[in-house]
């Protein structure tokens, strides 16, 4: 595997400025001339009432309005982390039966178009026939491309463009709203469950976007090389919402709440499942490529600089989620991927007889 860079970032519990200066619970906020989307700290009569906030009573929810956008801030009641495990459990369960579907399904297709070919073997050529010219040769020029790609590009390639779209939500000043309430994780907002998916393809910045995606297509191809698109898929989504729920706790315990967005959680899963899977390899930091090191230490200072980070109470990054998502790594590492991952052949085989004998 070539020399890979280890920069990775997801913004919380504050969201950060495209040029990545950290600030101390900031928020997003629309500016009032141009409509831009900016980053905004909180008035100083909400820094100086966040102790008392903090210990509001039960069921109390502090909106703050920053130029127009409103951020939920304030009391976080313990009893949403309930809500928090549950979907975190449900969704992780459902990301991997969801994945166990998918490939039973290609298999599936796959001997079907075999067996059809055996039994016709102009079936192709005569549904051909029937396509128009143009269209045809667009296909053949698009499966050309798609079958060029390493099977790590072609899982890479649709998370991407997931995460290039939301980007460019962030970008429509009207959107603002809805984007700060779904896509940017906060456990003392009102809709807790969906924003901690939603927010792992959730980037405000563009130098945030771009270093976590040059960071996944490099880890990508290891991991899906060696788990499958499948398992990749269902550890990627699964560390994702790990990830979330972990800064979640932090963020209760320490009864300090703030947005957090980015697809680093997830991106930490992976990473941490390469690095412990293949140690040795020789990795490089971006823009440095004449310092090398092997994988086994940089996991284990990424995730050493996280801990301190969560010990500490930095806030430059959201060092909750990037521990959560690096310890769902090392566990699909270690035990995951041979102990929990077989048990898909319980489901498949109810799904097998769900779906019934193949149509001819």
């Amino acid at each position: 595997m070539p020399l890979l860079s280890v920069l990775i970032c997801r913004t919380g519990p504050a969201v950060i400025r495209s040029s990545f200066l950290p600030h101390t619970r900031q928020c997003l906020a629309r500016s009032g001339s141009d409509r831009q989307l900016t980053i905004a700290r909180y008035s100083r009569n909400a820094r100086n009432n966040t102790r008392t906030e903090s210990f509001a009573p039960r069921e109390t929810i502090v909106p703050t309005e920053v130029q127009g956008i409103v951020v939920e801030s304030g009391y976080i009641d313990p009893s949403k982390i309930w809500r928090s495990l549950l979907f975190t459990a449900a969704f992780s369960t459902g990301s991997f039966i969801g994945v166990s579907i998918w490939e039973y399904e290609t298999i599936r297709s796959r001997a079907m178009q075999a067996l059809r070919s055996k039994l016709s073997v102009n079936w192709f050529k005569e549904r051909m026939k029937h396509q128009r010219q143009e269209m045809e040769q667009w296909r053949k020029d698009l499966t050309g491309w798609w079958n060029k790609l390493s099977p790590g590009e072609r899982i890479f390639a649709p998370i991407c463009a997931l995460n290039v779209i939301v980007y460019g939500l962030w970008r429509i000043p009207s959107l603002a709203p809805t984007m700060v309430k779904y896509f940017a994780s906060n456990p003392a907002a009102k809709a807790v469950c969906w924003p901690m998916f939603l927010s792992t393809f959730s980037h405000y910045s563009l130098f945030h976007i771009l270093a976590n995606m040059y960071v996944l297509h490099s880890f990508s191809h290891a991991a899906v090389a060696t788990l499958g698109r499948e398992q990749f898929l269902g550890v990627y989504l699964s560390a994702g919402v790990i990830a979330s729920f972990a800064s979640h706790v932090f963020k209760t315990v320490t009864r300090q709440p703030g947005l957090s967005l980015g697809a680093s959680g997830a991106i930490m899963g992976i990473l941490a499942y390469v690095c412990s899977q293949y140690p040795d390899t020789q990795l490089s930091i971006l823009f440095l490529p004449m310092y090398t090191f092997s994988a086994g230490a940089a996991i284990k200072v990424i995730m050493g600089i996280d801990l301190a980070g969560v010990l500490l109470g930095w806030r430059i990054f959201d060092h909750a989620a990037h521990l959560g998502g690096a310890l769902f790594g090392l566990f699909w590492c270690h035990f995951g991927s041979q102990n929990v991952w077989p048990l898909r052949e319980y489901f498949v085989g109810y799904w097998h007889e769900l779906r019934g004998p193949p149509k001819k």
